[in-house]
């Protein structure tokens, strides 16, 4: 008498290593199959985001950003004789007064862009000498908005000096940016909050 053929080796693992009738082998593959599939679904569902996420960051670094300048530049509140817009000119000795904390500033874009980094230069001047003789804010509330109305929210900490601060974002289909003043230093009577430049950058 023939010896019985070996199991499969899925038929090992408890609890399929137990002798099944043979009319009921199809229906034990197939959920297993089913499983399988299914958690490889699932897998992919919950691993999707972060892989776009890894390869947008990836095409970030290997691009060159270019510069990109707002088509419009509006103020919650400004001092007189320093409009928002001076956020924009490219002169670092002219800037943005904000009469007190919580001023923001919103800026507009003509078409959507990935928006891979933003540069802000705190302060009335990136010049050493200049720079305490108005307050600086040391919390910035980043608030961007894309095409279609999602909102992405950062909280940005400013350093007490000088000169400009890299920030990278990495944001897709950038449709407007607004930037809320907040954690004031140097803010005494007769002085305001200052901010000489911001700078964006899109994927090159």
């Amino acid at each position: 008498m023939a010896k019985p053929a070996p199991l499969p080796w899925w038929r090992t693992v408890w609890p399929l290593r137990r002798r099944v009738r043979a009319s009921s082998g199809r229906a034990v593959r197939l959920v297993v199959i089913l499983a399988v599939v299914a958690a490889l679904c699932a897998a992919g569902l919950l691993l999707l985001p972060a892989g776009r996420a890894l390869f947008e960051d990836t095409r970030d670094k290997l691009g060159k950003p270019r510069p990109v300048t707002p088509v419009a530049v509006e103020a919650s509140a400004e001092v007189p004789g320093h409009p928002a817009k001076n956020t924009t000119d490219g002169a670092s000795n002219r800037y943005w007064g904000a009469p007190a904390p919580g001023a923001s500033v919103t800026y507009t874009f003509r078409k959507p862009f990935r928006l891979v980094d933003l540069i802000i230069t705190n302060g009335p001047s990136k010049s050493p000498d200049d720079y305490p003789r108005q307050a600086r804010a040391l919390r910035v509330d980043l608030e961007v908005t894309t095409q279609d109305g999602e909102q992405h929210r950062k909280q940005l900490t400013l350093g007490d000096k000088p000169g400009p601060q890299p920030v990278h974002t990495g944001i897709s289909d950038v449709k407007t940016v607004r930037l809320v003043l907040h954690a004031p230093v140097g803010l005494t009577r007769g002085r305001h909050l200052a901010l000489a430049e911001v700078e964006f950058f899109e994927r090159g």
